[in-house]
């Protein structure tokens, strides 16, 4: 597990399928079984509060998104001051209670950040070779990112297959598309692999 401070009222977390699994908690049962999806993020959010000092009590508000074969991205939100919820009230004196609105998001998105351009030529070579051909290249904080649709990808190719590789040379990304999107600049869109193995691996010998 990964905890990284947003800014003062955010943090992020990252989990991995094995993270989860030490908990003795399944893929399936963040989406059917909220009480003990609740006592994970709680348990968390004293990991939370003894590494970052991130203090949650009262409202708060935690995003999930759930990645195809990698892990779930959490990001948890201080509650706003300004709620007309005359509930929050009754707990203001209640330091240990916290009230979790819980949002759940299936990604389709399989999305892994590079150190080196040089390992994302290495890789466009690997996918290339076993037929792969799309993708989208960012760039963000000087760190490379490829992202890879599911719906795009052949039905033929495993999608677990491609993590393994992409792991290989790269680590899984624990910021979403959206703010790569967002903030980030896109250097190929839909075609990276096409286009990084016609510029960098097939044009020097051609």
């Amino acid at each position: 597990m990964r905890l990284e401070r947003l800014n003062g009222d955010r943090i992020k977390i990252f989990l991995t399928f094995d993270d989860l699994k030490e908990r003795g908690i399944t893929k399936e049962d963040m989406w059917h079984d909220l009480p003990r999806v609740e006592k994970l993020f709680r348990d968390m959010m004293l990991e939370a509060d003894d590494e970052l000092g991130f203090e949650a009590s009262g409202p708060i508000d935690v995003e999930v998104f759930s990645l195809p074969a990698q892990g779930m991205v959490v990001i948890v939100s201080r509650g706003r001051k300004d709620r007309d919820d005359e509930s929050d009230d009754d707990f203001e004196d209640d330091e240990d209670f916290i009230q979790m609105q819980v949002t759940l998001d299936e990604s389709q998105d399989v999305l892994y950040q590079f150190e080196q351009f040089d390992d994302v030529i290495s890789l466009s070579k690997t996918l290339h070779d076993l037929g792969i051909r799309t993708g989208s290249l960012f760039l963000f904080e000087n760190k490379y990112y490829i992202h890879f649709n599911e719906q795009h990808l052949s039905d033929a190719f495993d999608i677990e297959t491609l993590v393994a590789i992409l792991a290989e040379y790269g680590n899984t990304s624990t910021i979403t598309i959206y703010r790569l999107e967002e903030y980030g600049k896109c250097l190929i869109k839909d075609i990276a692999v096409s286009e990084l193995y016609r510029y960098f691996i097939k044009a020097p010998h051609s």
